[in-house]
C-alpha cells in the first residue's frame, strides 16, 4: 500500500462538476493499493497519517501531527501511484489491486483513519475526481508498506 500526504491549507473534490468533499485544513492523502495488499498495510498507513507530525509548533518546528491542530483528511482512492512507466512511456497498472479488492480496503483505511478522532472526507471511488487543493509548505510525505 502506498500514500501520497500533502499538507493543505484547502482542498476540494468535485465529481462531474459537484462539489463532493471539502476540507478547510489538513491532510490530503492520495492511496494506492497493491495487488495482495491486506488490512495489515491499511493499519499501518492509518496509523502513520494520524501520527505524521508535520504541522508547526508555536516555534516553527514541524512537531504536531493533524488531530493536534484540529485538521480534517480528505483520502482519495488513486491506483494510479501503481503506474510503471519503467518500459516506454505509456504507464502499467498491473501492480494495482483489482476494484473489487481495491475499494473494500480504501473504505477500511477510512475507517482505521476514523478510529484515531480524525475526520476523514472522501472521494468516490473510480470516480473521475477534479481536484483542487493549496499546498501548504509544501509539505509532501510518501508512506508505504510492502
Amino acid at each position: 500500500m502506498r500514500a501520497v500526504v500533502q499538507r493543505v491549507k484547502k482542498t476540494q473534490l468535485h465529481v462531474e462538476g459537484e462539489l463532493i468533499s471539502e476540507i478547510p485544513f489538513g491532510l490530503t492523502v492520495f492511496l494506492g493499493v497493491k495487488t495482495g495488499d491486506t488490512e495489515k498495510q491499511a493499519d499501518y498507513i492509518a496509523k502513520k497519517i494520524a501520527g505524521l507530525r508535520i504541522f508547526e509548533d508555536e516555534n516553527g518546528k514541524m512537531n504536531l501531527s493533524v488531530k493536534d491542530v484540529g485538521g480534517e483528511v480528505l483520502l482519495v482512492s488513486q491506483f494510479t501511484l501503481y503506474g510503471d512507466a519503467s518500459h516506454g512511456n505509456r504507464p502499467s497498472f498491473t501492480l494495482a489491486e483489482r476494484p473489487e479488492r481495491a475499494e473494500p480496503l480504501y473504505e477500511y483505511t477510512v475507517k482505521a483513519v476514523e478510529s484515531y478522532g480524525i475526520p476523514v472526507k472522501k472521494g468516490i471511488f473510480g470516480a473521475d475526481m477534479q481536484i483542487s487543493q493549496h499546498y501548504d509548505g509544501p509539505v509532501t510525505i510518501l508512506l508505504e508498506m510492502e
